[in-house]
């Protein structure tokens, strides 16, 4: 899945830099989208599910802010070859709870608002709960959870005060089953699921639906490299791992593709789901359904 659920992995330090590319001439001062125009931030946005959504959402013709830890990145530059509205790159540390809460003040101070939130970022590790360092417990915990919550408190007021937003957090199979040795992960994921339905709750009179989506294994970059970790614990060899582990629960037999995500994401986004919230929508190849 991404590992149920993997995003872009976020590298240490704390600083929140914004690089801008964008179509037509530069004008002074700060630019703000037309008031027609939605603005959507997606973080964890340079690969995999998080960059599909991201690229849904210009094509649909969004301002889209990105995010991952990368110092350069070229992903904006592709962002505006595929759609219509603007695209800006955030760089921000999502482990640090500072630089989570002020990237979505960023994008604020860029594009005047924020109506849509989509937490992706998100890491993963592979071994037995005896064997797992307690710092992998604490970043992994930090960027698939923390950051959810620092990114939702800062962006909710606005929406609210607006009377609209969508706030999106990719969890993962994970958050509603269990694998053996992602202690970290399936306890974060779980963990979203359960702030996906309390913030939910605290908006629903507000115009603002929260909702989870929860992927089984989808095939990015995060999973291909999960699986030597997979064959180490679970001494087997990689192929027997893709067919044994990973697609093993999945009825289907086949991997989630990002784009499959990405159009359930922009579904939520529009006005006719505005009745669903509070829900982890799982999108896994009937995994859940035993």
């Amino acid at each position: 899945m991404r590992d149920p659920g993997d995003r872009s992995v976020f590298a240490p330090g704390t600083k929140l830099e914004t690089r801008i590319r964008r179509r037509g001439p530069k004008s002074e001062g700060r630019e703000h989208v037309q008031d027609s125009r939605r603005v959507a931030l997606v973080t964890g946005s340079t690969s995999g599910i998080g960059l599909a959504i991201a690229q849904k959402f210009a094509r649909m013709g969004y301002a889209v802010a990105l995010n991952s830890f990368e110092p350069e990145t070229e992903v904006a530059d592709a962002l505006v070859s595929v759609g219509s509205g603007e695209t800006r790159y955030f760089e921000a540390d999502l482990a640090d709870p500072e630089a989570a809460f002020g990237l979505v003040g960023a994008v604020i101070a860029a594009f005047g608002r924020l109506d849509v939130l989509v937490n992706n970022a998100g890491i993963q590790k592979v071994a037995a709960i005896e064997d797992f360092p307690p710092a992998d417990w604490d970043r992994i915990r930090a960027i698939s959870l923390d950051s959810a919550f620092h990114t939702i408190r800062a962006a909710l007021p606005g929406m609210a005060e607006r009377g609209w937003g969508r706030i999106i957090n990719i969890a993962s199979a994970h958050g509603l089953r269990a694998s053996p040795f992602k202690s970290a992960y399936v306890a974060t994921k779980h963990g979203v699921v359960g702030l996906t339905k309390t913030v939910a709750l605290e908006a629903a009179e507000k115009g603002v639906t929260v909702n989870a989506i929860c992927p089984g294994y989808v095939w990015t970059p995060l999973v291909a490299r999960q699986v030597a970790d997979q064959a180490r614990v679970h001494g087997m060899s990689e192929e027997e791992v893709i067919r044994k582990v990973m697609l093993a629960p999945q009825p289907t037999r086949r991997f989630v593709q990002p784009e499959e995500i990405a159009e359930l994401a922009a579904y939520l986004c529009g006005d006719m789901a505005r009745s669903i919230t509070g829900s982890a929508i799982s999108i896994d190849g009937g995994w859940t359904a035993r």
